[in-house]
This record gives structure tokens, sequence and C-alpha cells, in this order.
């Protein structure tokens, strides 16, 4: 399946999120890279048929997604920056909800369930309630609801947020094992999300792509941009709002931190 981003602009009120941003996708792990504030959710969202675009299109297979949309919608799974559950939910009512509002037949979800559960090592805690599970728990539920209705088209939204760098490895394998014959694109601010297993990078900055690459290629085209500074972890909450991170080493009561930006 083939998924054309044409010319999609986004503005709330005068304020820009989106300028004219084109790319394509077909089967494989695509990086969508940029600090906070880039515009990222908003491709996400739009993306996704959560809102509309200003301008532009999204086309799949050469068809406008809204003239498709129902089609396009049984073919998605979309993962938000985060997830929200009823209190009284197990893993289980959580993903049989889920099911029913894809409307996945019973049979069908239950098998479903139990295969995903098993695959993302979640079997142990489906009975539990969903508010207890630890950040990598909620994320790998996350992927299995996703997948319930076999989608060709995946889309997470800044999926590792908040996990330790142990779960964000864990997470990044279950993306690469899942994305064989779907699309998928993954939106992060942090290279090391997606370095490894993307087919291709879009970069996203001031609401406009900039470059779109290969992992390799990219990698050449910043060479002597690369910089290691050691900071506090307040001002570490600050670079990233502004800058593109690729890695972040604890080092006793300060960080290192590998940023990616001219000077």
């Amino acid at each position: 399946m083939k998924v054309s981003i044409d010319n999609i602009s986004k503005s709330y009120g005068k304020k820009r999120a989106l300028n004219g941003v084109s790319f394509e996708m077909e089967n494989g792990v695509y990086g969508l890279l940029g600090p906070n504030g880039s515009g990222k959710s908003s491709l996400i969202r739009i993306l996704a048929g959560i809102m509309e675009a200003s301008g532009g299109q999204v086309r799949i297979d050469g068809k406008d997604r809204k003239a498709c949309d129902h089609l396009y919608r049984s073919k998605l799974g979309y993962l938000p920056q985060s997830l929200n559950f009823y209190p009284e939910f197990t893993g289980r009512d959580y993903l049989r909800f889920i099911a029913s509002l894809k409307g996945v037949d019973s049979k069908k979800a239950q098998r479903k369930i139990g295969e995903l559960a098993e695959q993302t090592r979640l079997s142990g805690d489906l009975e539990r309630k969903c508010v207890n599970y630890s950040g990598g728990m909620k994320q790998r539920l996350g992927i299995v609801q996703v997948l319930l209705n076999n989608p060709e088209i995946l889309i997470l939204d800044e999926p590792t947020a908040g996990l330790d760098p142990q779960e964000r490895i864990k997470f990044r394998n279950l993306v690469s094992i899942f994305s064989h014959d779907r699309t998928v694109l993954l939106s992060t601010h942090i290279v090391s999300d997606i370095e490894s297993i993307a087919k291709q990078i879009i970069m996203i900055k001031n609401c406009e792509v900039g470059k779109i690459g290969t992992q390799t290629s990219l990698t050449q085209m910043i060479a002597g941009k690369v910089w290691l500074i050691t900071m506090t972890l307040e001002e570490l909450a600050d670079y990233q709002e502004k800058h593109i991170i690729s890695n972040v080493i604890p080092e006793a009561d300060r960080i290192q931190a590998r940023i990616i930006m001219d000077e």
C-alpha cells in the first residue's frame, strides 16, 4: 500500500503548524524525526484521521483518503503519545473494548488477543488493571491494540516517551518485528529510536520537511554537526524543545547529551 502526503499544511488560527509537507511511504518503517513543536504531532493526527489538514491531500494508492475513508480506517492502526484507561479495566478488558470499537468479531478478537499478548510478553498480565502497568507494559499493550484489526498502516506518535533505555530497545525490536508487510510511520525526537530500523528518515523542523534519506546518507550530511554536551536535567529539557538529541548518557549528577546542531 502506497501512502502519499502531498503539500500538507495546517494552521491553528494565525499559527502555522505544517507548511507544504510532502513525502511518500510504502512497506517498511519510516522515521519522522524532529524536535518538539516541529509539527510532527499535527501531521500524525492528520494521517490518523483525527483532524483535517488546512491544505494539501493524503492519497492511498492514488486515491484521496477522504474518498475511501472507511476503507482507510479499516487498514489503519494508531498508537497515540499516551494511552488512557478506565480505572477498572484490566488489560484484557481494554483489548476487548478496543476490538469491539474496531468491529473485530469477538471470537477472532479473543484469538488475536492471545496471540499478540504472547508475542509481546503480556500473557501473564492481562488480568491486571492497566493503571498498574509500567510505562513499557502500557506501550506493549498499545502495540497489541494497534494490531487487533491486522492493519496495513501503523502510525506511532512518540511511542517511547517516558520509557527507560532498556524498554526503548525492547519496543524498537517489537516495531521491527511487526513491520513486515506493513507501512509504519514512527514519530520521535530521539535518533536512536529509528536509526537501526527505519527504511527512510524524514526530518521535520519549523513546520517543514528538511531532509529525507537513509540513516547512512543523513549521517554523512551531519558530519561536523554532532556535539557532546554535559548539562543538568533542567537544561536537557530546554534542549529537547529546540534541538535533535541522538543519545543521552547519565553521568553522576549531570547528563551527557549528543546533540545535532550547526554550532
